[in-house]
């Protein structure tokens, strides 16, 4: 049994690593609470996000952390211009061919990837986020901890948009009755498009996030978002502190599941929590009954 010192850096180390994943969840849930339909081209487009941070910092020395609001700020106007002109376009105002586009979207984009950059594994190579900050006793990585504040301050500001702007206001109306929203003027198609384009940003932004500490290839989104449809269905699909919550739990649970079972085997820590999750309370943890 490890030690309370090492559980409790296990503990840390979890809620560092949860906050990106809270990002991924954030973006996921929120395109499934307007769109009512999961993304599938989710992981794809993370991948592409990073790849972007990892293109930015080695042709133009762009550091990742800076270049979070142009990978942001692109990822938004990408997922905008898919929503109009891909996905909307060709859905038919049909849930399913949402699912099947998304998915035909994901397969294309990985395989664009792959003939484009290789199936080479890519890493940037910061200094700074290669040092440790000392907590009391502990001592952990600073790109982990910049991830952990830069996505809390996200999640933060964009719960605060939604609550307080007209686009805010009118995403909720959206979400909450689209024929209604319709009747009083609310253009949804627009607001679809946006609420898309926001879930894509905050992809964006994971990926600035995470590239100091990780690798990109053609198949790097699929580990993040195989969690994150684990983290939006924990929460409750479409709760924003639903994903808070899974996320931050997820996190713990693998960093706790490496720790006792080893690295290999710390994943079944996060399927035996879903699984437990799922036959306790099948809505989720903030899940509503529909």
């Amino acid at each position: 049994m490890p030690s309370i010192d090492i559980l409790l850096a296990g503990i840390v180390n979890g809620l560092a690593a949860g906050a990106v994943y809270v990002l991924v969840a954030v973006g996921l849930t929120l395109i499934y609470g307007v769109l009512h339909i999961v993304n599938f081209a989710h992981g794809s487009l993370l991948m592409l996000a990073m790849y972007a941070t990892y293109f930015l910092f080695a042709k133009a020395g762009v550091d990742p952390y800076a270049a979070l609001p142009i990978v942001a700020g692109g990822a938004f106007a990408l997922g905008y211009a898919l929503y109009r002109g891909v996905i909307g376009r060709f859905a038919h105002g049909k849930d399913e061919n949402i699912l099947l586009i998304t998915l035909g979207l994901s397969i294309a984009l990985d395989n664009l990837a792959l003939f484009l950059f290789t199936g080479d594994t890519q890493t940037i190579d910061v200094a700074h986020a290669q040092r440790m900050v000392e907590f009391g006793p502990l001592f952990l990585p600073r790109a982990k901890v910049i991830a952990f504040a830069a996505a809390l301050a996200i999640c933060a500001a964009l719960g605060l948009w939604m609550a307080r702007s007209d686009t805010g206001k009118a995403i909720r109306a959206v979400a909450k009755e689209r024929q209604g929203a319709r009747l009083v003027g609310i253009d949804v198609d627009h607001v679809f498009a946006v609420s898309y384009g926001i879930g894509i940003a905050c992809l964006g932004a994971a990926a600035c996030l995470l590239m100091p500490s990780f690798y990109v290839s053609p198949s790097s989104g699929h580990a993040f978002v195989l969690i994150a449809f684990t983290t939006v269905v924990l929460g409750g699909m479409g709760s924003f502190p639903g994903a808070l919550a899974g996320g931050f739990a997820i996190g713990v649970i693998e960093s706790l599941g490496g720790l006792l079972l080893g690295e290999q085997l710390g994943q079944i820590g996060i399927s035996l929590a879903f699984i437990l999750v799922l036959l306790l309370r099948p809505t989720g943890l903030f899940g509503a009954r529909r």
